[in-house]
Parts: structure tokens; sequence; C-alpha cells
């Protein structure tokens, strides 16, 4: 853990610095999103299953505001409930982002012959340990009025081979989200596809494929930004329409 004074500028809507829980943080879109919310001020609670990347993310992190980083995997009961301390710890969650996600092996296999520990291990992951965390960190979201991200998929909505177990995972995630939503009027619940991302988890869904062409997971922040900002109902959302409108885009909406 390193704690570091900031003098960055807090989200829109908060007073103090607010916490943000966030899971599998140590890359890709995790990473990106703390980076973007440490950025404005909010003391992070992190975590990741592999202790060097998180070690990294947390040395770069805490440049810029408090961190507690536990090393650690979201299915284990101990360390979700040391997540749900940390928070407590620094005055509460008003944030948690469920990033952490298992694909189900890679490449991945269709259903037919899915390994069925392999598959509930990827429920386990994308949907149990989401909802477990959220469980103990609902009292504290409770007290701040706050907010859970849920990372979707479009595989949660449309058919794709291959990514079956993956798939119909997100798709439990995201009726879970909505209900959840329903039943906790005080906190928002957001389901988000943030869209197909230069990720290592991408990467391993097409072992051995170039896809260097697909945009880095700091392009979609300023979506999840805005939908923290604007504090919107709850539902599913896909970050690209989050996204500010291009210059060329808004001076064509206005001609038109």
């Amino acid at each position: 853990m390193n704690d570091t004074t900031t003098h960055n500028t807090p989200a829109a809507g908060w007073s103090g610095n607010p916490v943000a829980v966030i899971t599998g943080a140590s890359q890709g879109l995790g990473l990106a999103l703390a980076r973007g919310l440490a950025e404005r001020g909010w003391s992070l609670v992190i975590d990741a299953r592999t202790p060097d990347k998180l070690a990294a993310a947390d040395y770069e992190l805490s440049k810029l505001t408090t961190v507690i980083a536990l090393a650690g995997d979201v299915t284990d009961d101990d360390h979700r409930a040391d997540l749900a301390e940390a928070a407590a710890d620094l005055g509460g969650a008003s944030l948690l982002v469920n990033n952490a996600s298992a694909l189900g092996g890679s490449p991945m296999p269709a259903l037919a012959a899915f390994p069925l520990p392999d598959l509930l291990a990827t429920f386990e992951v994308n949907v149990l340990a989401p909802l477990a965390l959220a469980q103990l960190l609902l009292p504290q979201l409770r007290e701040h009025g706050g907010e859970i991200v849920n990372i979707s998929s479009d595989a949660a909505v449309e058919p794709y081979a291959g990514w079956g177990g993956y798939g119909a995972s997100k798709a439990a995630l995201d009726h879970a989200s909505a209900i959840l939503a329903l039943e906790e009027p005080k906190v928002r619940v957001w389901a988000v596809d943030p869209g197909d991302l230069r990720t290592q988890m991408h990467q391993d869904a097409f072992p051995g494929e170039d896809i260097s062409d697909l945009p880095l997971p700091e392009t979609v922040v300023p979506g999840f930004l805005r939908l923290i900002d604007e504090r919107r109902p709850s539902g599913r959302y896909q970050a690209s329409d989050l996204l500010p409108a291009a210059p060329a885009a808004v001076a064509d909406a206005e001609v038109a």
C-alpha cells in the first residue's frame, strides 16, 4: 500500500476523495479505469491475481492518489472480505467496478466440448464473484449513494460460436445487474459493454491473431467517466455510445 496526498479535482458530484474498488486492475481496462479515476482524485482499492503486475500498477497509481493493492482471486471469500475492509478503512466505497473476468479457455472451447469444471470456474469469476463482492460492499455503497459497474460484453446479447461459456456468464451478469438495480434503489447498477479492445484477454480469445487494429482500453475511459459524472439511471450501456462526439461529427450534426 502506498498513500500519497493528491491535488487532483474529485469527480463531479462528489466531495472529498471518493473510494472506488476495481477488480482485475493490473492491466487492460481495469488499469485504464483506475488511472482515469486516480487522475480525478479517487482513492482506490485494486486487486489482481498476479502480484508483480499489481505491484507495478500500485507503483504507478500511487503517484496520483491513495491506493490499497491486494493480490488475490475474486472467487476467494477471504480476499473479497479484505477488499471490503480496505474500502471501509478509506471511508467506504462509492463505486465498485467488477472488471475481473474469465474466458473459460484459450482458445475457447465449443459448448459441446466445454470441460464442466472450466465452465463452472467461468461462472464463478464472471457471475458469482461480482455478486458476492457487491453483497459485501452494498452497505457502503448505500451510504454513499454509490454505483456498481459490471463489465459486460456484446457476447452477452449476440451468439458467437466459441463464446458460449463466456457469453452465457455475461448474460447472467447482465440480468443479475438489472434485478439488483430494482432491488437497490439507493445504488445505481450499470452493465457496460466496453467493446472490442486491445487487451490481453482479447488476445487470449484469439491466440496467434493480430489484434493491433483494435483500440486501446484508454479510448473508452471517457465514456465510463461520463456515466459516473452524469450519474445516469441504472441499465445496460455501450461505452462507445457514451464517448464525446468527434468535432467533425458535431459539425455535421449542426449543419444537418
